[in-house]
């Protein structure tokens, strides 16, 4: 059973991959909102902007990765309530493979672009100045906490996916998560901030997350940061995936 899912599943992954190689306009795409706001934020507002840190690039580059991912997840959604709504799935139902290796294949075909639009952005920030110490260890550590990230993001992505009326409605859902980061120290400090939004900035996911990915950046102590960031990411995709197969479930009965 597990090794005919892992047939089915790499079999659908390289359908959706084929399907990314003749859209490549939507990882472009993905990766151009993030990147004009760092030039944004660097070039316009990073002047006025007191963080503390030599270089805002360096300051601002983590919350930014964030945000490609949230972007990036909508399209996962997307893609997957064209194949709801063009008959895929009941076509799929009636073969012989593993019904959840659907889904998986959309979940992975996710991490890949998104994997993309971060690389780009990343390249884009070292042409902006961005300069990190940082040794192996700690570039394969900030790696592990966006592709988590990012997991738990495309199962919440799912659930929309599969349950939303319209395109717009399916995509749509992201936009709160793109907003996240302005109110967390993705910009600015969250010290800096006024009492109840201080206290919301300080005990949200992407707060944490962000201090961990830039203190691994730095070389840093990331303290309890990097554990806070991990239990955020796991209990978020835990919860996702239950409800994305639960929504699944009802959809295929």
């Amino acid at each position: 059973m597990t090794k005919h899912f892992f047939g089915d599943t790499i079999t659908l992954l390289g359908r959706s991959l084929r399907h990314i190689t003749r859209s490549l306009d939507t990882i472009i795409t993905t990766a151009v909102m993030p990147i004009a706001m760092m030039l944004l934020f660097v070039y316009v507002f990073g002047g006025a902007i007191r963080t503390g840190s030599d270089s805002y690039v360096n300051y601002l580059l983590p919350g930014i990765l964030l945000i490609t991912i949230a972007s990036g997840i909508s399209y996962t959604a997307f893609r997957l309530f064209l194949d709801m709504k063009g008959g895929i799935f009941e076509r799929f139902q009636s073969m012989p493979i593993a019904r959840s290796s659907v889904l998986w294949a959309h979940v992975l075909t996710s991490l890949v672009a998104n994997l993309i639009s971060l690389v780009v952005v990343v390249l884009v920030a070292l042409l902006m100045g961005f300069r990190s110490g940082a040794g192996v260890l700690a570039w394969l550590a900030v790696a592990g906490i966006l592709l988590l990230f990012t997991l738990a993001l495309t199962w919440i992505a799912v659930i929309p996916g599969l349950s939303a009326k319209s395109a717009d409605g399916a995509s749509a859902f992201s936009y709160p998560l793109v907003f996240l980061p302005f109110v967390s120290s993705a910009f600015v400090p969250a010290d800096t901030m006024p009492g109840p939004v201080r206290a919301f900035a300080e005990h949200q996911p992407v707060t944490a997350i962000v201090n961990a990915i830039r203190g691994l950046f730095t070389q840093q102590p990331v303290g309890t940061d990097i554990w806070i960031a991990l239990a955020w990411c796991a209990g978020i995709l835990v919860v996702a995936y239950l409800f994305a197969m639960n929504t699944y479930r009802r959809k295929i009965s």
